[in-house]
């Protein structure tokens, strides 16, 4: 699965298929989707030549990927006629399957296995959507119902086993479309062969039979079926790159396509003296600015600008590309045009989409809208300076974008201010001028927002032109160090109210990951006290939020049935950590650090984690002043190192801000999850 162009190593796919029938197997050689697109070796023939080499490797079955559809549905219709293996999916034109959704192959030994081949829904949004035109995916309790038909009627049909060939991929953004979903919810699946999320897996999570290898030919995936007993007798997967043998003729193909496009391809034509982070995620396009997404914008915009031909003034003009669209690393040192091709694969045109400063902002907030968690659509921009803050919850919309997208559009701005624009403040009522590329123009990915512009210019240039014509003229040849580093244009933190360097930052970003703590909108609010309520709360969360019985209100009057709190104060009172006042709670209280104290005593009690011997010898200036009910606690959590006072001081009486609150429950976890 998810070939992706690396097409020098079919031959090693060709010989490890033909050792296995020298030793006396049938062999069935099967494709999970993404072969047409990637390195420049296939798309730069859209495809055609991943088709040859997969003819040459003796490919029995294939399904469709997201990628697929990069050079749209006709082109998929015509190099599908060259295919000498089956094509498999379960996608539909004008409302009626395209390709066959099963195909079962009967095997020497007497086997007969149905696959079934599904392509993920995400591909509405992931390909380009005019290319795409009438071509409909199916998703979640339609995908599952088809599986479970498709399935049983090949089981009906003589099957022995069924194997879904998927591109759905394990990654939580493709939820309820993923793998595992699709096991957990469609019935009669015997195995699934999975792409779209480049997993190495033999395995789901919870020892699903899904199996997947990876990227570019990093693995190959076996499943050995035994032919008297016909069940799976075991799966695994073997290293390319431990292959030694190549079998002759798939290699010939395979060098003749390589040597063809290196020499087209290969001229340099610059150089850099930096390496442009070409990665997805950590700290890639996908999840963060990069020096590399800073080139490709900066380049968009000025081969737009350069005529000086758009209908806004230049301080209105910016660019955005998503992240997503960046395939590769470009390594310092000399740069090819196939370099530029490897970045960049997909052909893509150079558009100038006019929109409001409104508009502008909710492009920016739907595609920020997991980060810091990794999403293809997420904002490579120049011309703009906008801060994320990541602590603020994405408020989406009840319905998903239409025309068969994925993504909700958020109801609110809360988690993206846009600074400035070409360094003058931004307007929501303003025109602005947006160069883009065409997928996103047409509304691809996350971008709804631009597909609605009253006025959308294509270009017809191709994205890797524009941006090696950009290097070349602009840049003289170089890209230099000025674009050692990202630019600054994205300011990514997690709240507002949280600086990037003071004591407790670290502590606010790891509760808001683990979801111990929340913000409210875009602030944390650290200086504010910590009341009873959220105390409890933050250690119900810590304790994995354990079922309870009843109702909090019955216990103490003073509590809401359904607040946040409820669940976690019923169970903090029945498992004796925190005890009430009477029949009332108190819950929005401030509490004490000498309260926070005992409450994180009785806390570790509960939770059999506090051992017999944690005395310390408290040096304390302020140790007369703790209540005798607190000393305890107050022992116990400085030598766990839970608390500590400052300049010998404890503070007993002192408030136990949400700060602390936050730096407490990283102190209490963070030893144990490394341990």
């Amino acid at each position: 699965n998810d070939v992706h162009g690396a097409v020098g190593l079919y031959a090693k796919v060709a010989a490890l298929k033909k050792d296995y029938q020298a030793k006396g197997a049938d062999v069935i050689l099967v494709d999970a989707g993404d072969y047409i697109q990637g390195e420049p070796y296939v798309s730069d023939s859209q495809g055609k030549t991943a088709i040859e080499l997969m003819n040459a490797a003796g490919y029995d079955v294939a399904t469709f990927g997201n990628h697929e559809f990069d050079y749209g549905y006709a082109n998929l219709q015509t190099i599908a006629k060259d295919a000498k293996f089956k094509m498999i999916g379960n996608i539909r034109y004008n409302g009626k399957l395209a390709f066959d959704p099963t195909y079962v192959v009967e095997t020497a030994g007497g086997l007969k296995i149905g696959f079934l081949g599904l392509t993920t829904p995400e591909t509405a949004t992931k390909a380009h959507p005019a290319k795409i035109k009438n071509v409909t995916f199916m998703a979640k309790d339609e995908l599952y119902a088809f599986a479970t038909q498709e399935a049983a009627d090949l089981k009906a049909n003589g099957s022995d086993l069924v194997i879904a060939l998927t591109h759905l991929g394990v990654d939580p953004e493709s939820e309820p479309n993923r793998s595992t979903d699709l096991y957990a919810n469609a019935k009669g699946i015997d195995f699934i062969i999975d792409g779209h999320s480049h997993t190495v897996m033999t395995e789901g999570e919870n020892k699903e039979p899904i199996q997947s290898t990876g990227t570019k030919l990093e693995n190959i995936g076996v499943i050995v079926i035994d032919n008297a007993t016909k069940k799976i007798e075991s799966n695994e997967l073997v290293k390319v790159a431990d292959l030694k043998d190549e079998d002759a003729d798939t290699k010939a193909a395979a060098d003749a396509i390589i040597a063809d496009v290196d020499a087209r391809l290969g001229a340099v034509f610059a150089k850099s003296e930096v390496e442009l982070n070409g990665k997805k995620a950590p700290q890639g396009n996908r999840d963060s600015e990069t020096n590399l997404g800073d080139l490709i914008t900066d380049a968009l915009l000025w081969y737009a600008t350069k005529d000086g031909n758009l209908d806004v003034a230049d301080d209105h003009i910016v660019a955005i590309t998503n992240g997503g669209g960046i395939r590769a690393t470009i390594n310092a040192g000399d740069i090819t045009m196939k370099d530029i091709n490897t970045v960049l694969p997909f052909g893509n045109t150079v558009a100038v989409v006019y929109i409001t400063g409104d508009k502008l902002l909710e492009a920016l907030e739907a595609a920020t809208q997991a980060t810091p968690e990794a999403l293809g659509g997420f904002p490579q921009v120049a011309g703009i300076n906008f801060s994320l803050f990541t602590g603020a919850a994405y408020d989406k919309q009840d319905e998903t974008y239409p025309d068969g997208s994925t993504y909700y559009g958020p109801k609110t701005i809360k988690r993206v201010t846009i600074n400035s624009i070409n360094g003058k403040p931004f307007s929501a009522k303003d025109t602005y001028a947006v160069v883009t590329n065409d997928f996103c123009a047409a509304g691809g990915d996350v971008y709804y927002a631009f597909a609605s512009s009253p006025k959308i210019v294509d270009t017809g240039t191709p994205m890797d032109e524009a941006v090696v014509e950009y290097i070349k003229t602009k840049l003289n040849g170089v890209v230099g160090k000025e674009y050692a580093e990202p630019q600054g244009r994205i300011n990514i933190a997690t709240y507002n109210d949280v600086p990037s360097n003071v004591w407790y930052t670290k502590a606010v970003d790891y509760v808001t990951e683990k979801k111990f703590m929340n913000g409210s909108g875009a602030s944390f609010n650290p200086t504010d006290n910590t009341s009873r309520a959220m105390l409890v709360t933050v250690l119900y969360r810590l304790a994995g939020s354990p079922e309870v019985e009843g109702k909090v209100s019955e216990t103490f009057k003073d509590c809401v049935d359904g607040s946040y709190y409820a669940n976690a104060v019923l169970w903090a009172s029945q498992k004796g950590i925190v005890n009430g006042y009477g029949d009332s709670f108190k819950p929005n209280n401030s509490v004490t650090r000498q309260e926070m104290a005992k409450i994180l005593y009785g806390y570790d009690k509960v939770m059999e984690k506090a051992g017999d011997d944690f005395s310390v010898q408290l040096t304390y200036t302020d140790l007369s002043t703790i209540a005798d009910w607190a000393l305890e606690g107050v022992n116990y959590c400085t030598a766990a190192g839970y608390m500590s006072g400052s300049n010998n001081q404890f503070n007993p009486n002192g408030s136990a801000v949400r700060a602390m609150t936050a730096q407490v429950l990283m102190n209490m976890t963070v030893e144990k999850e490394a341990a």
